[in-house]
């Protein structure tokens, strides 16, 4: 349990804090302990785990020259390894994820102050069509309805996180669920409008299977937990940052979904009717394309993410990548 109450100190931001502190119990003064102690120890007992995401974040920070103009780019923190929150930070500094560092790279190549607008997934899809925002990046994935109503960028890679889209379980259910005809009767939750509701859609409701959906994965995490939903489908990679913080508790089924090309990769969301920013956006991930930045990025994501461990991937505790030659 104190690594999943550590997991919601840091995927969780301010609006949401308290809703997701109630997936691991306890009264409302409970909750504020929680998070306080969490974050002193994130921050303080484990330097390590944020050390490879600040030096990624130091290099953009100081390569900002901006004209004065903001982008505002808005996202949905519950979204780990893509985007979170984390607590021992201030500011917009505590939004991260790769998708964060996207979007201060592009906030860079365009010479604008990036500001980051938090809120529910579905909202982030609102306020780029009705102009609140310039951007929405949160880990979207290409879809024929959204390709209708904005400007799709280029894709970009985000590691396994679109790739491999799959489910987690709870223990009690492991080994059962590996195939769609299992799901005959049960509960599949899915974030609404998202990759997973269509993939649930097309593949598990014609099997018998009742999709449920939330517009919070955390909410969705604790209907899991509490046995509300009997599966939840995620993407790999947010998978990997749920089962890690409930190990005990939650698994992956081994079951996969069958994914289309057009679907594997992520995009981001600009107001259809400004080209021009959408072209130039495409510049910049053209740009983080050559310079082969994704495996760096989304690596220092899941260490920063308590997803994997600097050993899992080949870290040091200073935030280096260990190379053949520096063994």
């Amino acid at each position: 349990m104190k690594g999943f109450k550590k997991y919601l100190a840091l995927i969780l931001g301010a609006a949401m804090i308290f809703t997701l502190a109630a997936c691991g119990g306890g009264s409302s003064s409970e909750e504020a302990a929680t998070d306080e102690a969490a974050t002193e120890e994130v921050s303080g007992g484990d330097a390590s785990v944020s050390a490879a995401y600040d030096k990624l974040l130091e290099g953009l920070n100081g390569d900002a020259v901006t004209d004065g103009e903001e982008i505002v780019v808005a996202t949905s923190p519950d979204f780990a390894p893509m985007e979170f929150v984390d607590l021992s930070r201030s500011g917009d500094e505590q939004y991260v994820g790769y998708d964060i560092l996207l979007a201060k790279y592009i906030a860079n190549h365009l010479g604008k102050k990036l500001v980051i607008k938090p809120m529910s997934f579905d909202a982030v899809m609102t306020a780029v069509a009705t102009g609140n925002a310039d951007m929405g990046i949160s880990g979207f994935s290409w879809t024929a309805e959204r390709a209708k109503n904005y400007f799709i960028t280029d894709w970009y890679e985000a590691g396994d996180n679109e790739t491999e889209q799959v489910i987690i379980t709870t223990k009690a259910n492991e080994g059962k669920l590996t195939s769609a005809d299992n799901y005959s009767g049960l509960k599949v939750g899915a974030q609404g409008g998202s990759l997973q509701e269509l993939l649930v859609n097309e593949q598990l409701v014609n099997k018998g299977a009742e999709l449920v959906l939330m517009q919070d994965l955390n909410d969705l995490c604790t209907a899991l937990l509490t046995g509300k939903i009997d599966a939840l489908a995620v993407a790999q990679g947010n998978g990997d940052s749920f089962v890690s913080a409930n190990k005990d508790e939650l698994v992956f089924t081994g079951f996969q979904f069958e994914i289309d090309e057009k679907y594997k990769n992520n995009v981001v969301l600009i107001n259809k009717d400004n080209e021009e920013l959408g072209n130039q956006v495409n510049e910049a991930i053209a740009q983080q394309k050559k310079e082969d930045l994704a495996d760096t990025w989304y690596e220092a994501c899941q260490l920063l993410g308590q997803i994997k461990t600097i050993d899992e991937l080949g870290y040091d505790e200073n935030g280096n990548k260990i190379t053949e030659a520096a063994e």
